[in-house]
């Protein structure tokens, strides 16, 4: 006997909340908290190029020092407009300790959920001109020619962009965690 299949979606303004988006709104959790404010954009698209335009992309980060386990609420949650692009208003987060006396280069966990995954693909936003990005274990362990997937390049003072692309030609490394 066949079962149906399903996906994780569309159903994403059930758990929509636009002001996820921004962890430095003022009535938020991270009021107050300094560090150097960043944007972070992106645009997701299928493996023909087209935007999805009903995906939603998760957030986790760490502080600025590094701390995943300080005062700042390192996350957030977009939907993804017509044009497939998401945005959040956050703090660039710093170095966090790896296992010895080595260091994760500055990063954010980004989550995708959409329309025809069954769960959810991990994947890293990396920092364009990192010097931390030469030792990252994990950057490390994509190939070379595939690490670009994962680097935001800035577009302005204090923007970075990663586009993520679900499949196909120049696709996202995606991680197994």
């Amino acid at each position: 006997m066949s079962t149906a299949s399903q996906t994780a979606g569309p159903y994403w303004h059930l758990i929509d909340f636009p002001e996820w988006a921004d962890l430095l709104r003022g009535d938020g959790p991270n009021a107050g908290i300094a560090g150097e404010r960043i944007t972070l954009l992106g645009r997701v698209t299928d493996g023909d190029g087209a935007p999805c335009a009903d995906a939603m992309v998760e957030l986790w980060q760490a502080d600025p020092e590094g701390q995943y386990d300080g005062a700042f609420h390192g996350f957030g949650r977009c939907a993804t407009d017509a044009n497939g692009e998401f945005r959040f208003t956050t703090l660039k987060p710093g170095p966090v300790r790896a296992a010895g006396n080595v260091f994760q280069a500055p990063h954010v966990t980004l989550s995708l959920f959409a329309r025809g995954l069954l769960s959810q693909l991990v994947t890293r936003l990396y920092f364009a001109g990192e010097a931390l990005n030469e030792q990252d274990p994990v950057l490390n362990a994509v190939p070379a020619a595939r690490r670009g997937t994962l680097i935001a390049r800035p577009e302005g003072p204090g923007t970075w962009r990663l586009d993520i692309r679900l499949q196909g030609e120049g696709e996202t490394v995606f991680l197994e965690v």
